[in-house]
């Protein structure tokens, strides 16, 4: 099985997409990242969860995270308001901790795609034929392929038979 037979058809973003709606996307499709494609449709970067949370979450809760039982409802409620005005770009790490893009070749292999993920740390890799964006394959489906789940035949990995919509 290869990445492009894995590759499923995600939202994506771009870098001057509304951050708030990008969070919304995040959130909504339960996704650990989003894919964040230039006007040319090309990956720049993915747009991790965890990115979202790290820029509403005020830094001093995050250098103490004791102090978030003092903060109240009305405070937790405010921190997407961090969101507002802000672009998809101001989301991404910076320079000091920039992230290598995870793209791998629609040929990779389901071990390849594996480790690469597991080498960035990464939960979505961007599923490439060339340079056109075939599809996005995200840790969680990735794992379903890999592991054998209890209500699969003779331990036959799960999701295997997913394809997209390709």
């Amino acid at each position: 099985m290869r990445a492009r037979d894995l590759a499923e058809d995600l939202p994506t973003v771009g870098p001057d997409d509304d951050a708030l709606q990008a969070a919304q996307l995040i959130a909504g499709e339960r996704l650990p990242a989003i894919a964040v494609l230039d006007d040319g449709r090309h990956p720049v970067a993915v747009l991790r969860a965890s990115e979202v949370l790290r820029f509403v979450i005020p830094g001093y809760v995050q250098e103490d995270p004791s102090l978030a039982r003092v903060l109240d409802e009305a405070s937790a409620d405010g921190c997407a308001s961090e969101l507002l005005g802000k672009r998809v770009r101001d989301l991404l790490p910076g320079p000091d901790r920039k992230v290598a893009l995870a793209v791998v070749d629609g040929d990779a292999t389901v071990v390849e795609c594996a480790a690469e993920m597991a080498r960035l740390g990464s939960p979505l890799l961007v599923v490439v034929d060339g340079e056109q964006v075939r599809g996005l394959l995200t840790v969680s489906h990735l794992l379903e392929v890999l592991l054998p789940m209890p209500d699969s035949p003779a331990g036959q990995p799960r999701g295997a038979d997913r394809r997209s919509p390709r």
